[in-house]
């Protein structure tokens, strides 16, 4: 039986560890053991999974994970959050199988047990770089959700065309296909925020398109794309091709129209753009 953290628990515990949540390092913990459900329920975990979890913090989403998940790792940054953790799984969720890993997650490169599913309520101000840092590193995640920024969870699960399609969405298109999976209330949080915050579920994608040198070669024509957004690509991959002529033959050759913009294209049209210099 595991048993979830409420606000006063929550509040609680940081009291006990000294802990003050702050916006320097993008800090809001949930406070309502309902939403924690409808979080993991969003999750689509079958009870099979092996979760790996990023900034746990003081453990209200790890508790609901370990409610459903088979195993569940959680990396942590800070230590005495860490220290807190563990306490906390020992006496909340006793017999559960969760592991804690006390690193950076932005520099992990192994995990004692390869995961199935990444979920996470993610700081706002790492947010994009460590999901696709997680997705690069482990291929083994089959899908996840994540908790962001509303903004930002509307870039990341952005269609080609849209106004708010950019980097985000085509790097996380490469890993993955990416929607919206709900909102959540600003008054769950504490602190609470002053932006809102929504979900964003994501399934891998069955077919890779690429090895790592293709991905890199794709995600170079991706930030040259939308550096400069309003110019045409025959303008904004001048640079990353060597010349305006040289990416017009570049993008000839990949099937773009040399006037079209980033926004337009999908991750296939970058991979193709990127695949002329193989």
């Amino acid at each position: 039986m595991v048993d979830l953290l409420g606000g006063t628990d929550v509040r609680q515990l940081a009291a006990s560890i000294d802990v003050v949540p702050t916006k320097k390092l993008g800090q809001n913990f949930v406070t309502d053991p309902n939403t924690i459900r409808r979080i993991v329920g969003a999750a689509k975990l079958n009870g099979s999974e092996n979760v790996v979890e990023i900034g746990p913090g003081l453990g209200s989403l790890t508790l609901g994970l370990l409610e459903v998940a088979k195993t569940v790792t959680s990396v942590e940054i800070d230590r005495r959050m860490a220290s807190a953790l563990e306490e906390t799984i020992a006496n909340r969720a006793p017999g559960t199988n969760f592991t804690l890993i006390t690193h950076d997650a932005m520099t992990l490169d192994a995990l004692p047990i390869a995961p199935d599913a990444l979920v996470a309520n993610l700081p706002y101000n790492i947010s994009v770089p460590v999901l696709l840092n997680f997705l690069e590193r482990f291929p083994t995640i089959a899908k996840g959700l994540v908790l962001v920024q509303a903004e930002v969870a509307h870039r990341l699960a952005a269609p080609p065309g849209s106004k708010i399609y950019g980097a985000p969405s085509a790097k996380l298109a490469w890993y993955a296909e990416a929607n919206l999976a709900g909102n959540v209330g600003r008054t769950i949080f504490w602190p609470v925020p002053n932006v809102d915050s929504a979900l964003v579920y994501f399934e891998r994608r069955a077919t890779v398109l690429g090895d790592e040198t293709l991905r890199k070669q794709t995600f170079a024509v991706i930030d040259a794309a939308f550096a400069q957004r309003r110019k045409t690509l025959r303008q904004a991959l001048a640079e990353w091709a060597g010349s305006a002529a040289q990416a017009e033959i570049r993008l000839n050759a990949a099937g773009v129209s040399p006037q079209s913009r980033g926004e337009q294209l999908s991750i296939a049209n970058f991979v193709a753009i990127a695949s002329t210099g193989a």
